[in-house]
């Protein structure tokens, strides 16, 4: 079951990739991933209710750490998708409001579990018996209402509030990340002392582009939350570089026949030599 389980989250997450990377309209791109994620969790609900745990550990692991993984997807992108819809329009500063307002709501739903987050987060266990074991709550453990109407072969009692902490840390980066966009744009030029010396892509830009794509898989930016979009104009402004239609240029990198992630293998095998010629006193 758990390679079934991680192959079903791998492709949700592949699915969710590429559409970060063909949909740019923030609304639509929310859209779309609450679809394929509403698909993959109908699938999984079926897969769960029909499966019987071997153990009450194996029980716990799912509803503490997996399932969150697929339904912390569904609430941000939801979340997201009504921030955005209710953001006003208007300049900067109301704008600036109405996401600082959000981060309030935030703050808020941590306040009120603070108790249950403290116990999450210090990676505590010795109530996971009531929270993520199926029919075992504890009614004296305040349980919101919303509990009572779930599926009970799919729902404990507490798993949805770790998708809510787990949702709830990148929608706050997101609306941070908004508020900085926003500062710069009210600051003009960056504040900070820019380097003397000026730093020009001299590889080929494909080569850019191949690295473009490795560190947004990786998630090097913003906890994974940046989007590819993001990453490669600032690699444009940096750089001072025209990275041209991008997305059909990684399509004709797919379609190599030898050696795909051409220059990330060259990264590799340099920076190996390297580390033998230093270990070598080269």
């Amino acid at each position: 079951m758990n390679k079934k389980i991680s192959t079903l989250l791998t492709n949700l997450n592949d699915q969710l990739s590429f559409i970060d990377l063909e949909i740019d309209n923030e609304s639509t791109r929310c859209e779309k991933a609450i679809e394929v994620i509403l698909k993959t969790i109908k699938y999984l609900k079926t897969t769960i209710t029909k499966t019987k745990f071997k153990t009450d550990a194996e029980e716990i692991k799912f509803f503490k750490e997996i399932k969150p993984q697929f339904t912390s997807k569904l609430i941000y992108y939801n979340t997201l998708f009504k921030i955005e819809m209710k953001r006003p329009n208007g300049g900067n500063r109301i704008v600036k409001k109405y996401y600082n307002n959000e981060l309030v709501k935030l703050k808020a739903f941590f306040d009120n579990e603070l108790e249950f987050y403290k116990y999450y987060r210090s990676g505590s266990s010795y109530l996971d018996h009531k929270y993520f074991l199926r029919t075992k709550f504890d009614i004296k453990m305040s349980l919101d209402n919303s509990y009572f109407e779930a599926n009970t072969n799919f729902s404990t009692s507490h798993d949805f509030k770790v998708a809510k902490i787990l949702a709830n840390d990148l929608i706050q980066l997101y609306l941070e990340n908004q508020l900085v966009l926003i500062e710069h744009k009210d600051n003009g030029e960056k504040s900070q002392r820019k380097p003397n010396l000026k730093m020009i892509w001299t590889s080929p830009k494909v080569a850019l582009i191949e690295l473009l794509y490795a560190l947004h898989t990786e998630g090097t930016f913003n906890n994974g939350a940046a989007d590819l979009k993001d990453i490669a104009e600032y690699f444009e402004y940096i750089f001072e570089i025209d990275l041209g239609q991008y997305r059909r240029t990684f399509l004709e990198i797919r379609t190599r026949k030898n050696n795909r992630a051409k220059f990330i293998s060259s990264l590799n095998s340099s920076l190996l030599k390297r580390m033998e010629d230093t270990d070598e006193g080269v």
